[in-house]
C-alpha cells in the first residue's frame, strides 16, 4: 500500500478544484487516494456524456460486448502488461485456508495489522483498459474479413495510481470502441475517429487539442519503448484542462498492429481501440463551464440533453 509519501499531492488550482467539488458534493472522497466516490449530480452527467457518446457511435454497426472489472491472470501474462506497466497492475487474492488461519486473519484485521500473507492468488487480475477482455473474446469467433467493431460501454478499469489529482483515479470508467479487421483499415479507422472525437468534446465547448503520446511504460527499457511508439504515431490523446497547470488526456487513440492478434490467435489482422475517459470529460466539462450545471452555455446543454 502506498505511504503519504508516495501518493501525489494535488497542488494549486488543482487542489482547489478538486476541494470545490469535494464541498458541493460532485465527488465523495475516501481514507484512500484516488478511490472516489461520485455524487448524483456528477453521475446524472456521466451518464448523460454516455449517452451522447452512443449516439456518436450509432453508425458504427458496432457489435456490444461488457465485461466484469476482472479477467484471467493467464491474459494480462500473456499480452505482456506486467513487463510494461507492473506498477500499474493489481490483482485479486483470496483466503484459502482453515479456521485456525482464519480467526488469525480475523484479529488482525481487527486490529488493522497486515493480514495479506493468509491470502493467495484468485488467479484474476484487475481490468487495466477496458479493451483486454475483447481480444481473447475475439479469438473465439471468426473476424470477418473487412473487420469487426466493438463497444465495450462504460467499463470500469483499473490502475494503481494513487493521487489526490481528481482526474487520477484508482478505478474509473472507460467507453471503448475496438477495431479488428486490415491492417489499412484499422489505421484509417483510428485517424477518422480520432478527428471526429476532437469536434465532439469541442461541440461541448472543452478546449481540447490533440496530440502525440505514448504510454508510461515502466524502467530503462520503458524509455525506449516509449520513444518507439512516438515516432510510429501508435498512441494519440485528445487533452483538456481539468484544473491543473497542464493539459490532461480525456481520451485516447491507440494503434496495436498485430500484437493482440499474434497473442490471442485471431488470424492476419490488425487492431485498434479508441477510448473516452469517462470522469476526466466530466471533471473537464466542469472545470472549463463551472460547477453550476444550470449555467451552462445552452447549447452544450443542448448537447447533453
Amino acid at each position: 500500500m502506498a505511504s503519504a509519501m508516495d501518493v501525489p499531492q494535488a497542488t494549486g488550482s488543482q487542489g482547489e478544484f478538486r476541494d470545490k467539488l469535494v464541498a458541493e458534493g460532485l465527488l465523495i472522497p475516501s481514507s484512500v487516494a484516488g478511490v472516489t466516490g461520485q455524487g448524483p449530480a456528477f453521475v446524472d452527467l456521466r451518464q448523460r456524456l454516455d449517452a451522447r457518446i452512443s449516439k456518436l457511435v450509432a453508425d458504427e454497426g458496432a457489435v456490444a460486448m461488457e465485461f466484469p472489472p476482472i479477467e484471467p491472470r493467464h491474459d494480462m501474462e500473456s499480452v505482456g502488461y506486467l513487463t510494461s506497466f507492473p506498477q500499474l497492475a493489481g490483482s485479486v487474492f483470496a483466503f484459502h485456508g482453515e479456521d485456525a488461519e482464519a480467526l488469525a486473519l480475523g484479529e488482525q484485521a481487527h486490529a488493522h495489522q497486515d493480514w495479506s500473507g493468509h491470502l493467495q492468488s484468485a488467479g484474476i487480475v484487475m481490468v487495466p483498459a477496458a479493451c483486454h477482455p475483447v481480444y481473447p473474446a475475439l479469438a473465439r469467433q471468426q473476424v470477418p474479413p473487412d473487420g469487426i467493431t466493438i463497444d465495450t460501454g462504460p467499463a470500469w478499469v483499473f490502475r494503481h495510481e494513487p493521487s489526490d489529482d481528481p482526474s487520477r483515479l484508482v478505478a474509473f470508467h472507460m467507453r471503448e470502441l475496438v477495431r479488428a479487421g486490415p491492417a489499412d483499415t484499422v489505421g484509417a479507422w483510428r485517424d477518422a475517429w480520432r478527428d471526429r472525437a476532437l469536434q465532439f468534446l469541442q461541440s461541448l465547448g472543452l478546449p481540447a487539442v490533440f496530440d502525440e503520446a505514448n504510454d508510461p511504460f515502466f524502467g530503462r527499457s520503458g524509455k525506449v519503448l516509449a520513444r518507439s511508439q512516438r515516432a510510429q504515431k501508435l498512441k494519440f490523446e485528445i487533452l483538456v484542462p481539468v484544473g491543473g497547470d497542464h493539459p490532461t488526456a480525456v481520451a485516447s487513440f491507440n494503434a496495436h498492429g498485430d500484437h493482440f492478434a499474434s497473442v490471442f490467435g485471431l488470424g492476419p489482422v490488425h487492431t485498434a481501440c479508441l477510448g473516452f475517459g469517462m470522469e476526466r470529460c466530466v471533471l473537464a466539462l466542469l472545470f472549463t463551464h463551472g460547477t453550476d450545471v444550470s449555467q451552462w452555455p445552452a447549447d452544450v446543454l443542448a448537447e447533453l440533453s
